[in-house]
């Protein structure tokens, strides 16, 4: 079994069961999400992906604030898919893939989008820079990618990293401490970015327009 395969299926273990509570419980935890959303500049028209849609919750939100966008969910876990088929309920275009390779022509029909968000899935995926590059290519001239996930927590309590850290670990979710220096030098080559770590380091949002 491929490596693909091998971690759509592990992401449909993880979530069976999982994806019944999440949106209750992560609510808590996965800080950052809402000003993400609220900081998105989407026109009607727009097309907007999301990378590792999840159940959904996120694209439900940007629909409410901009009902006249375009939506597009992916993501490798045919389980999460299942919560965010009935949560959107017809609202998006959703499918299977792997966000470090996807043909969104096959997909959706459509060759790239104006937005492609990442809400705490980079720090999930296995070779999270590749999904950072594979989104890029699929975003269209003027676009904007937008990433909020797990910061570097520098100017929390070390003890409170440490468990944190360690806690995550048991659901497969490992921070990138390099995300932000990724995302500046994608910039350097194909755009402006703005962003800033939110709540002491606990989380780190960028903005990159192509």
């Amino acid at each position: 079994m491929s490596e693909v395969a091998d971690h759509g299926r592990l992401m449909d273990d993880v979530y069976r069961y999982q994806r019944l509570f999440y949106d209750i419980t992560r609510k808590y935890y996965l800080l950052g999400r809402d000003h993400m959303i609220a900081n998105m500049q989407v026109h009607p028209g727009d097309r907007v992906l999301e990378v590792a849609c999840g159940t959904g919750r996120n694209l439900a939100a940007i629909r409410k604030r901009h009902p006249r966008a375009l939506l597009f969910g992916l993501d490798i876990s045919d389980q999460m898919l299942i919560s965010a088929r009935r949560k959107l309920d017809g609202a998006a275009r959703l499918a299977q893939a792997d966000a470090c390779s996807f043909d969104p022509e096959a997909l959706f029909g459509e060759a790239e989008f104006d937005h492609i968000v990442f809400s705490y899935s980079l720090s999930m995926i296995p070779d999270w820079q590749a999904a950072l590059d594979e989104a890029m290519r699929h975003l269209a001239p003027g676009g904007t990618l937008h990433v909020v996930d797990f910061g570097d927590q520098g100017r929390l309590p070390g003890w409170f990293k440490t468990g944190l850290r360690a806690w995550l670990a048991r659901f497969h979710v490992a921070p990138r401490d390099t995300l932000g220096a990724a995302m500046q030098d994608m910039a350097a080559g194909a755009g402006t970015l703005t962003g800033h770590s939110l709540y002491r380091g606990y989380a780190i949002y960028g903005c990159l327009t192509r």
